[in-house]
């Protein structure tokens, strides 16, 4: 583990020294201590580093496929080094890059889940750093009629007012996640939830390269209590691979997100409801199960590929219930008929989560976070699995089926102003729908930096 944290040390030493303008360190009290820095109104730089190293214990299983989580004890790291990057040209209208540092060693290579244990893995490249530009895009914002509002400055985001009746097009290189599903409580494997179905909606196949970015556009109507938001964006070529397919009018992915923001007791809360719809060349398991039966061998959907449709919703629910207490609920669903082409082998997913501020034990930089998933598959994807097919993540050569279950904690300590040593526990019932596998626990330490 020690040799893992000198890239991160010496990473986040070089980022701050080469920083070629003069910043002012201040406190965002909403951030529970993030630092920024603000070089000017119109130029931006933030920092973030962050070390994930994750254990997971031998268990016994009767039997193991080509995408089985291994039996042996396994160990696993990640780290990432990302510069935030905003210029505001003109009134209205940002400009956003992030150059980003990432590298890491998956568990088991990365199969074996239907929800995977680190949110930080779907962008490693490997054991030896890689730098890319996950982000370069641009916002336009056209303010409306209404009462002002001030904006915090923070990671892609400029620091000024803005009008609550708008309308915002964001278009470029981004993450589809990065403006649709987002959670203030459960979305970010750097400083919150780990595991991948807490990230977004479990079912939610958003489109994406193998490190969770793509090209696209989104159009964005904000008014008083109310938000509405479409986007179009492109998938990869092929099943969870880097390299995009361009052909955006034959090959996409479209969402539609409403949104009302209340309050509930004078506290702050969300509902959001959100549907989607891709187009892409998949797979079916109907299609494999019957090629497999005419013409021998098992399942695979990469014979029956084919141009087809996708499509699933999403029901949000998020509350702040006390000054330190939010809490949030979220269901999807896909028609699990073809397979994962961007995210996770998921087709249902329930989620409860609750996160405490550590200010109700006099640790206000402190956060405990608290999230029980049961994500299962659709009839036809279970056969699929049962007769040996294997998915992207997973396929243990046989199934007893059952759903998964996804038990999260974790405790961020704050040791000084931008920076938290956290600490995680995930235990796995029927890792990849399997009742003959399991349970199985990951215990993980997290160092996040923020400046």
């Amino acid at each position: 583990m020690r040799r893992h944290l000198l890239p991160l040390l010496a990473s986040t030493m070089l980022a701050c020294s080469g920083t070629a303008v003069r910043a002012q360190a201040t406190t965002d009290a909403a951030d529970q201590g993030r630092l920024h820095m603000t070089p000017s109104p119109d130029v931006e730089a933030h920092l973030q580093a962050t070390y994930i190293w994750q254990r997971k214990p031998a268990f016994s299983a009767p039997y193991t496929g080509d995408n089985s989580l291994k039996t042996e004890r396994e160990k696993s790291y990640t780290f990432s080094s990302t510069l935030f990057l905003g210029l505001r040209a003109a009134p209205g209208l940002e400009f956003y890059v992030n150059p980003e540092v990432i590298q890491g060693v998956p568990l088991s290579h990365l199969a074996g889940f239907g929800s995977p244990t680190n949110g930080e893995i779907q962008k490693a490249a490997g054991p030896h750093p890689k730098g890319y530009f996950p982000r370069a895009f641009m916002r336009k914002t056209w303010n409306l009629e209404g009462e002002q509002e001030t904006v915090e400055s923070a990671p892609n985001q400029m620091a000024g007012t803005r009008s609550k009746n708008r309308v915002v097009l964001s278009a470029g290189k981004m993450s589809v996640v990065d403006v649709f599903d987002a959670n203030p409580y459960s979305h970010d494997a750097r400083s919150q939830f780990m595991t991948w179905s807490s990230l977004a909606h479990g079912s939610y196949d958003y489109v994406a390269d193998a490190q969770g970015y793509t090209w696209g556009a989104a159009l964005e109507y904000f008014h008083d209590d109310w938000e509405l938001r479409i986007g179009r964006f492109i998938g990869p070529r092929e099943s969870n691979g880097q390299p995009l397919n361009y052909r955006i009018m034959k090959f996409h992915g479209d969402q539609v997100e409403t949104v009302h923001n209340h309050e509930w007791g004078g506290k702050p809360g969300a509902v959001r409801v959100l549907l989607w719809r891709n187009r892409e060349d998949m797979g079916s398991f109907q299609d494999a199960i019957n090629y497999a039966q005419a013409n021998g061998g098992t399942p695979a959907v990469a014979n029956v590929r084919k141009p087809q449709t996708k499509w699933g919703y999403g029901l949000h629910l998020d509350q702040a219930l006390t000054e330190n207490i939010g809490a949030f609920a979220r269901y999807s669903w896909n028609d699990g008929k073809t397979e994962t082409y961007s995210f996770e082998e998921v087709d249902r997913s329930a989620q409860l989560g609750v996160s405490i501020k550590g200010a109700a034990w006099g640790r206000a930089g402190d956060t405990l976070g608290l999230l029980a998933i049961r994500n299962t598959l659709s009839p036809t994807h279970r056969q699929y699995l049962a007769q040996g097919g294997l998915g992207a993540f997973i396929g243990d050569g046989q199934l007893n089926y059952k759903s998964e279950w996804v038990h999260e904690i974790y405790y961020n300590l704050r040791l000084s102003k931008g920076l938290w040593l956290g600490l995680d526990v995930q235990q796995v019932r029927n890792p990849a729908y399997n009742a003959d596998r399991g349970p199985v626990r990951v215990y993980a330490l997290r160092l996040h930096a923020e400046y």
